[in-house]
């Protein structure tokens, strides 16, 4: 009753670590690279893995390296299926018809700690003396080495290179010595520091929770009913999307530093944290989340459609034609044409089929220009002023290529601006960046970015109209990425990792003014 399919296609994963070697630093996507997604719904009665499964589905944009489900059928040892591949390689309808259960937790991952390898898979499955448990994790804990080292000491087996991991055997441990779910629960989430976004399968219920600041998302659903009289079944999802896809009903974020415990009996709800600061991650309404999933009461479609407008205003530009860099660039693209009065086309066209590849193009093949995720629009760009909008530039490789793309094309003038301030910091919270002397805007000035990218002009929206514009308390969003003010403190050995500069950044009271 324990299917644990980490490698039904034969490779092992040492197969996969030689891959991941032939991949370089350039062959990244210039971004900040996806988070996880989690998916849990409790739903007795319901085909509960094929829920999880088109949950999944819904929020692969968060990773698509591997994808695991585990169910827990009543009174029997759960089950589990987790491989490497998106989610519709790594299910079929034969696999999920072996998932069986009152409960289900998914996960879709790419990996921010850990390697890229069928082991570190999620959920992960650990035993404890109430029964198994199994935990999908989206964030990344600062405080890894020391945990490792604690729960090493008290000689657990640890088998994968993830945090998400350790904070499993940290609610084993802690349920091994007496504790209930619920109370080991909040023991090993006060051991973790750092982001966690948690969906927590046992044979009793499902757990949700946020870590104190709810730098990554996680939001409550309500599945439909059949009959008035039925017991309403719920579901935990990283974004209200993954609630869409299954029909069930948006009730409310997860807050930080709280916990939600889902059974037979309802929903009840923990604040194991005395005073939350609700740090929300930026990028995550930027970029990350799907334009369609709703963040502070609206979708992300709309707060991206302002910032555009926010930009146009704020760095205004003569051409013929505003265009995004696909997918992520459209709304700010169209709120800056709104703003401004300039035309919205479409002038770069992307193959949304191509997903990551280990094969890498011949040199022939570069130097004739292959193009796997965009191609220009000749008839549409030629002779025409162009101004390009994107969300964010991290290292300036893609966008020197993408302006090449759109000159060779016949654009007489390329003017870029980005829906975002400059990436000048790394994240250390569930996001992949660069370490930080490879960040463009750690190392270089905007005019210096512009003439590496070969732009006629580039301008990047300001830190306050970014905050202003969600119409919360800016007190509330992480944003070190562009400030360097890291909401939890980061241990010194993590943080000189990744932050190797030293040279003197702006102020956050400067950024604020600029």
């Amino acid at each position: 009753m324990l299917p644990n399919s980490l490698s039904q296609t034969g490779a092992s994963a040492a197969d996969f670590d030689d891959l991941e070697s032939q991949v370089t630093s350039c062959d990244r996507p210039d971004k900040p690279e996806e988070a996880c997604g989690v998916f849990g719904v409790y739903a007795p009665g319901e085909d509960v893995a094929k829920l999880a499964y088109f949950g999944l589905y819904a929020l692969q944009h968060r990773g698509q390296e591997s994808a695991g489900i585990a169910t827990f059928p009543k009174d029997h040892p759960p089950c589990l299926h987790k491989e490497m591949g998106l989610v519709s390689q790594v299910f079929n309808e034969t696999i999920l018809n072996t998932l069986v259960g009152e409960l289900a937790v998914g996960h879709t991952r790419y990996s921010t700690t850990g390697t890229s390898r069928a082991v570190n898979a999620q959920p992960a499955l650990v035993p404890t003396r109430l029964g198994h448990l199994a935990l999908a994790h989206n964030g990344n804990l600062v405080n890894t080495p020391i945990l490792r080292e604690e729960l090493l000491r008290n000689h657990h087996n640890l088998v994968t290179s993830t945090d998400s991991e350790l904070i499993a055997f940290a609610i084993a441990e802690a349920v091994d010595s007496g504790k209930t779910w619920l109370e080991a629960g909040i023991h090993a989430f006060n051991r973790c520091q750092g982001a966690f976004s948690l969906v927590i399968g046992t044979p009793d219920g499902i757990i949700g929770a946020r870590d104190p600041n709810g730098i990554r998302p996680l939001v409550i659903g309500a599945l439909p009913k059949a009959n008035s009289s039925d017991p309403t079944r719920y579901a935990l999802a990283s974004e209200t999307c993954g609630l869409d896809i299954i029909g069930a009903e948006y009730l409310r974020d997860v807050e930080p530093g709280e916990m939600v415990w889902i059974t037979n009996e309802g929903m009840t709800s923990y604040h194991w944290v005395p005073q939350p600061q609700p740090k929300l991650c930026i990028f995550e309404m930027i970029y990350f989340a799907r334009p369609d999933s709703v963040m502070q009461n609206e979708s992300l479609y709309t707060y991206r459609m302002r910032i555009g407008r926010r930009l146009a205003l704020e760095s205004p530009a003569d051409a013929d034609l505003v265009i995004a860099v696909p997918d992520s660039g459209i709304p700010a693209a169209i709120g800056f044409s709104q703003a401004s009065g300039i035309p919205y086309a479409e002038g770069l066209i992307k193959n949304r089929y191509v997903g990551r590849t280990f094969i890498q193009p011949t040199q022939s093949m570069r130097e004739a220009g292959i193009r796997m995720k965009l191609n220009p629009l000749r008839d549409v760009l030629q002779g025409k002023r162009i101004l390009l909008v994107d969300d964010s530039i991290v290292r300036g490789t893609t966008s020197r290529k993408i302006v090449k793309a759109l000159r060779d094309a016949g654009a007489t003038e390329v003017h870029m601006r980005i829906s975002s301030p400059p990436v000048t910091h790394p994240c250390f919270y569930g996001i992949d960046t660069d370490s930080q002397d490879h960040l463009i805007a750690a190392t270089k000035s905007v005019e210096e970015i512009a003439a590496q990218i070969e732009v006629d002009s580039l301008s990047y929206l300001s830190w306050a109209g970014m905050l202003e514009e969600t119409r919360d308390d800016p007190a509330n969003f992480c944003s070190a990425c562009f400030t360097g003010q890291y909401p939890v403190p980061v241990p010194e050995p993590l943080k000189s990792a990744k932050l190797l500069l030293e040279k003197n950044f702006p102020s956050l009271e400067a950024i604020a003014s600029a």
